[in-house]
């Protein structure tokens, strides 16, 4: 298995967490299985048999719901068949989702430990979830460039909540707008390219200034996409071709970024990763605020209304009809 170590907003290390709120058992042969099908694709679900029956519908529907969440950036999921595993956490765990971690492998599986008290609600209130499910929407990267596939989640994690209505415009752009905060502060090996800072993350920190400075690529991303092509061409649009072409191959970034350029017609997405691998601190993101018709006073976001900025910032969080 290739594992994906997600780690949480605030900035908490992994080993503090493993050490607070490890999990309480692993899964065994009478856990509860179930298998979601949507547009001829398998999501196979497999709860600890710990859970009471309680817990497990709420868990079973909190699955259900952001799994089709994840429908709203291709209209299908990116694998054929994938997995997602439900264990408890240690009943000390505070966060609905104290820990979760995804397995890039010929099945890809997403290992979620979540507290025995969570409900539903707040288990769709709760982003990891959001954020580990993105990780799916590219290939396998291999080793390197973690802040590339983070910064896609951590991008995502607040759009897929938009779109399903867990937030509504205001709230989805102040969580951004303090994510890159988050990374700004991050400040500790300022003056090292992100590239270092990155393939060290493990060992040494620098989370915030990874994974939001990863979150800052993809949103230029889609801003330069939709503004280049007259909004024919945005982000999902772009990775749905990669992984269209792809899915199942293990790709460095580099390719993948190669590839995206290829496949979309467009010189793009590698020289905005030299820019954002070579960078020495968190990418400014006031500019591109303004571009969407943000503005912030004392902290607070506020969204003009009109405009083409606005008409921009509102077609990347709006719902998609279903494709189911």
């Amino acid at each position: 298995m290739r594992p994906s170590w997600w780690v949480p907003s605030g900035g908490t290390t992994l080993l503090a967490l493993l050490l607070i709120l490890l999990p309480i058992s692993g899964l065994g042969q009478d856990n509860f299985q179930k298998t979601l099908i949507k547009d001829g694709r398998q999501l196979q679900l497999d709860i600890s048999a710990e859970f009471s029956p309680v817990q497990r519908d709420a868990l079973v529907a909190w699955i259900d719901f952001i799994s089709t969440a994840l429908l709203q950036v291709y209209g299908h999921w990116p694998r054929q068949h994938w997995q997602v595993s439900v264990s408890p956490a240690s009943s000390a765990a505070s966060d609905p989702i104290p820990w979760a971690q995804v397995h890039r492998d010929h099945v890809d599986r997403i290992e979620f430990f979540t507290a025995p008290h969570a409900t539903a609600l707040s288990l769709k209130k709760a982003w990891t979830g959001y954020h580990e499910l993105a990780h799916l929407l590219i290939p396998y990267r291999g080793e390197g460039d973690t802040w590339f596939s983070e910064g896609l989640a951590s991008f995502y994690q607040y759009v897929l909540q938009a779109r399903v209505g867990i937030l509504n415009e205001q709230q989805t752009w102040q969580n951004m707008y303090e994510g890159f905060l988050r990374g700004r502060a991050d400040a500790q090996f300022n003056g090292q390219t992100l590239s270092s800072v990155s393939d060290s993350m493990r060992e040494n920190g620098g989370f915030m200034r990874v994974y939001w400075s990863g979150a800052w690529y993809f949103l230029a991303a889609d801003i330069r996409l939709r503004q280049q092509s007259a909004g024919k061409i945005t982000l999902d649009q772009a990775l749905q071709k990669l992984n269209d072409c792809c899915a199942d191959e293990q790709l460095s970034v580099p390719q993948m970024v190669a590839k995206l350029d290829a496949l979309n017609g467009v010189l793009l997405f590698q020289p905005l990763y030299q820019q954002v691998r070579a960078s020495t601190d968190m990418p400014p993101f006031e500019n591109m605020f303004s571009s969407l018709g943000i503005t912030v006073i004392h902290g607070v976001v506020n969204l003009q209304q009109e405009g083409p900025g606005a008409q921009l910032r509102q077609q990347i969080v709006q719902t998609k009809p279903s494709p189911i």
